[in-house]
């Protein structure tokens, strides 16, 4: 009960802050999870399950504001479905993955030091262009998602950002549906490499609590409030966290 009180509040404040941009926040809830020593082979299923709450629920806020694009996101989500169902499957030594997570972090922190007003739609892809890239890349971002136990949708957004075929809030609805069906993914695989065992009385109630907090921030971000403060200070946590963990592994 001890941990949960630590953990309520920022799985809480993590979820509000991602789901405006679409996101769900499995990077974070996994360093969280690693800074509290919660048992390691467990945090990845706990992520996904929180993932799925959130991204499940901030899918459906964008998709009913009409932001949306199938055709933009499909491609990539063909590939990277059965890649991080086998990322899920593929056993990783603890050091290794709390390498995979802090660098992940750094990349995901990375880029939310990116300006809002960046987020602008330059073309439109052809047919031949989005399928072209979004199936080779959809696979390399769903192993890497499969891997490390996140939707990958972190990563989704800055590649639709260097491509310029997304606004920052179409980029969010697809981040969202990539979590979203990722996760579902990931989590079969984490279920087939190491079963069902889970401590429900801890995670019944941090996916209560992201439930919440995703709610909030997605209804915050299909709306006209700005993210670039958000951003920021997203960033500002997630490169603090990757740096301990950079720094516990060196």
């Amino acid at each position: 009960m001890e941990l949960l009180s630590y953990l309520l509040p920022l799985f809480f404040l993590t979820a509000l802050v991602y789901a405006t941009a679409g996101f769900a926040g499995g990077s974070t809830y996994l360093a969280l999870l690693a800074l509290f020593a919660f048992p390691y082979e467990a945090m990845p299923k706990v992520a996904l399950l929180c993932n799925l709450v959130v991204a499940g629920g901030g899918f459906w806020v964008f998709l009913r504001a009409g932001y949306f694009s199938p055709k933009k996101v499909l491609p990539f989500v063909l590939t990277s479905i059965p890649m991080a169902y086998l990322g899920g499957r593929i056993p990783l030594g603890k050091t290794l993955f709390l390498w995979l997570l802090a660098l992940s972090l750094l990349a995901a922190g990375l880029r939310m030091l990116l300006s809002e007003r960046s987020f602008t739609v330059r073309r439109e892809p052809s047919w031949g262009r989005a399928w072209g890239l979004g199936l080779p890349i959809g696979a390399a971002l769903g192993l890497l998602s499969g891997l490390v136990g996140i939707g990958g949708g972190i990563f989704l957004a800055p590649v639709l950002y260097f491509l310029g075929w997304s606004h920052s809030r179409e980029a969010a609805a697809a981040a969202a549906f990539f979590i979203l069906v990722n996760s579902v993914a990931g989590l079969l695989g984490q279920l087939a490499k190491s079963g069902p065992g889970l401590d429900w009385g801890l995670a019944l109630p941090l996916m209560a609590a992201v439930f919440l907090g995703g709610q909030i921030g997605s209804r915050l971000g299909a709306g006209k409030i700005s993210k670039l403060t958000l951003q920021r200070v997203t960033a500002a946590l997630i490169l603090s966290v990757s740096g301990r963990l950079l720094w516990g592994l060196f």
